[in-house]
Formats: structure tokens, C-alpha cells, sequence
């Protein structure tokens, strides 16, 4: 039996009973984008990695979308 996890994503808290990659946490909520840049405990995590990383307890992940402007 997994013990539950407690992480951070976008600033809210979340629980899993289950072993989840960055990459899966992502299609979950639906960001299928490429204009957006993931924050992993506080650094920047690059796209080639998401897919390794499983989410560990009090991780905190943050979705950076960029936006255009003048």
C-alpha cells in the first residue's frame, strides 16, 4: 500500500494515493500547451524531464504560462 502524498500545484494543495510523473499530473489538468514553462521546487524543470520525475511529498510545481504584451 502507497502512503498518501501531499504536493503543491499552482499554489493549491493536492493528495495522490498513486505514483505520478510530472508529465502525468500535466495531462490531468489538461496542459497540453507548449507555451509554458514548468517550476519544480523553485527551478525551472526542462520538458525532457517531466516524464522522470515523480511527485514526492510537499513538491511544489507551478505552471508558467508566458504572455505577449506591449
Amino acid at each position: 500500500m502507497l502512503n498518501q502524498v501531499t504536493f503543491f500545484f499552482n499554489g493549491e494543495e493536492y493528495f495522490t494515493n498513486k505514483e505520478i510523473t510530472l508529465t502525468d499530473l500535466l495531462e490531468y489538468f489538461d496542459y497540453h500547451s507548449s507555451i509554458f514553462v514548468l517550476e519544480y521546487n523553485n527551478f525551472i524543470c526542462h520538458k525532457n524531464k517531466w516524464q522522470e520525475i515523480q511527485i514526492q511529498k510537499n513538491d511544489k510545481i507551478e505552471v508558467i504560462t508566458i504572455v505577449g504584451g506591449g
